[in-house]
């Protein structure tokens, strides 16, 4: 989950972009980067690691543009590099510019399509097909190149485009993620939180999914997927700081269970489509996978809840025998694994110290190693063969609530791959749960969206001194979470 912000203006834009980041860092830190349309062309500064690096790459320069665009990364797709740090170009990077949040599930095959028509990638990153489907439907309108390629996309995923022909203009669509506009006095502001421009301005538009936003310093037009312009109300936030960063919720543990169904679509994304498993992360051919005999899950606290949860879907599906142990005592055991085990870590962070252990000792007795984690770049992620992310997005509450899910979902995923590659599962029922997995997200924020009776069991019962949670099956490690 990354961050955005765009604006137009009279004012200097970089101080702005930069300020605007630092309210949006909580939604990413590895990488950041900005782009400022200078007389000569588009102007970049990028820097891997928080965003005070980025400062002081920017540094004092005292740029006097007053359009540009900005990001913040949480890595998805490719590795956490320079290369990578959005905004990302088209074949022209003096001319066109993008920063995306969300995933484009196709962009596999919109990389291939472009390279073959001649566009030569930089990075390994999902995003930058969009900027090259802008520059190939690019006739001398941006709106019209955004609409076009916003129609071929698909995923979810906000974006903005700058070009430099189009001085005061930027470009967005959203589909699924956020995006939302300010309205200053002779400025106006694209992002993907208020709080990115609320000490600026608190009036605000809501564009609907797949809408073309076009801002310039005079205003914003909005306009459907066929062209047909739309209307708007402004509307007057009254959230102070604190809250937009939370997004209007009271705490930060609601605010991640709502995020929980954006979780999901990162996770899933571009892995499970039309059918089609997508897991390259996993690191093993199908022969690879049909030579496991054994499956050791490794983890503590929520992702150990979590790897219970796998144990009985990968046995289900994949009918290969599963353990899942605490990481802490398991490296004070003497396992019995070898080269036909595959060991998973799992852990949020990627620097739990004793799953980092057992992981290590894993590697060393000859087991193939895998690390499921949110935080690329993380210790865990050198310590295995291969790596698989979570896409949850910086979690802030004590509680896990979106990172555990999105953990099920992973291995929910690594099970399926497992039965199509050992043949356990018939391919109609496996094209069938990959599609239902898929649709997961949608299934869920409509029931977080649909009137429900939590709020009201919450309020009977959250005096009470003492809570039992019982569970059978699948729903023990869920119980062990909720208590």
């Amino acid at each position: 989950m990354c961050g955005i912000i765009g604006y137009v203006g009279p004012r200097a834009c970089k101080p702005l972009l930069l300020q605007g980041l630092e309210r949006l860092e909580y939604r990413g830190y590895d990488s950041a980067g900005i782009a400022l349309r200078e007389d000569g062309g588009l102007d970049y500064v990028r820097a891997v690691g928080n965003l005070q690096n980025l400062k002081v790459a920017a540094g004092p320069n005292g740029s006097t543009a007053t359009q540009g665009l900005g990001h913040t990364r949480w890595a998805t797709h490719g590795a956490v590099t320079e290369e990578n740090a959005h905004p990302l170009t088209g074949c022209d990077g003096a001319k066109l510019s993008i920063v995306l949040n969300g995933i484009v599930e196709n962009y596999r095959e919109l990389r291939h399509r472009l390279q073959a028509e001649g566009h030569e990638f930089t990075s390994d990153t999902d995003a930058e097909s969009v900027s090259h489907l802008i520059e190939h439907h690019y006739d001398g309108d941006l709106v019209e190149a955004v609409r076009k390629a916003c129609a071929e996309l698909e995923g979810h995923f906000a974006l903005v485009a700058i070009h430099h022909d189009h001085p005061d203009l930027l470009v967005g669509t959203r589909l699924l993620c956020p995006l939302v506009v300010g309205v200053g006095d002779g400025e106006m502001f694209l992002a993907s939180n208020a709080a990115a421009f609320l000490r600026e301005t608190r009036s605000v538009f809501f564009p609907d999914d797949r809408e073309i936003v076009a801002i310039t310093p005079d205003g914003v037009s909005f306009t459907k997927p066929d062209g047909t312009p739309v209307v708007h109300e402004v509307i007057v936030l009254d959230w102070d700081d604190e809250s937009a960063e939370k997004g209007g919720y009271e705490t930060f543990m609601l605010k991640e269970i709502y995020e929980q169904p954006d979780a999901l679509r990162e996770t899933i994304g571009d892995r499970a489509r039309r059918g089609r498993l997508e897991l390259e992360g996993l690191g093993m051919t199908d022969e690879e996978l049909c030579e496991l005999r054994r499956i050791v899950i490794l983890a503590c606290g929520t992702a150990y809840h979590a790897g219970v949860v796998g144990r009985y879907v990968i046995e289900e599906w994949a009918r290969i025998p599963v353990e899942p142990d605490i990481a802490s005592e398991w490296i004070y055991r003497n396992p019995v694994i070898d080269d036909h085990t595959l060991v998973i870590g799992m852990s949020q962070s990627g620097e739990t110290r004793d799953t980092i252990a057992a992981m290590t000792l894993a590697r060393e007795k000859g087991a193939r190693t895998l690390a499921i984690t949110n935080m690329m770049g993380s210790q865990i992620t050198r310590e295995v063969d291969s790596v698989l992310y979570t896409r949850a997005g910086i979690e802030m509450a004590v509680a896990a609530s979106k990172t555990f899910t999105a953990q099920v979902a992973l291995l929910d995923l690594v099970a399926l791959k497992l039965a199509q590659a050992r043949g356990t599962m018939a391919p109609e029922k496996l094209a069938f749960i990959v599609d239902e997995l898929h649709d997961l997200p949608n299934r869920l924020a409509d029931f977080l969206d649909g009137d429900h009776p939590i709020e009201e069991i919450a309020q009977r019962f959250y005096d009470r001194p003492f809570f039992l949670y019982l569970g059978r099956h699948i729903g023990l490690p869920v119980a062990l979470e909720g208590a």
